[in-house]
């Protein structure tokens, strides 16, 4: 199936959750707010949560500074 990752095409398999694809993206451990279709995803629904073709998914990743 296909989504579009912060602004890319990318295709992932039926029944991808959003923890696989933080993991796949390179998120993993990191403290990420995720949105899909414009609507922000729980962090406790990341596992649960799972993508559908042509879905717009945004991942920010929170950076600390002063």
């Amino acid at each position: 199936m296909h989504i579009t990752l912060n602004g890319d095409a990318r295709d992932c398999a039926p029944g991808t959750s959003v923890s696989f694809l933080l993991d796949a993206a390179g998120y993993a451990g990191k403290r990420v707010a995720v949105e899909i279709n414009l609507e922000i995803v729980p962090r406790s629904a990341h596992a649960t949560q799972l993508l559908a073709d042509g879905d717009r998914v945004e991942i920010v990743h929170a950076i600390g500074g002063g």
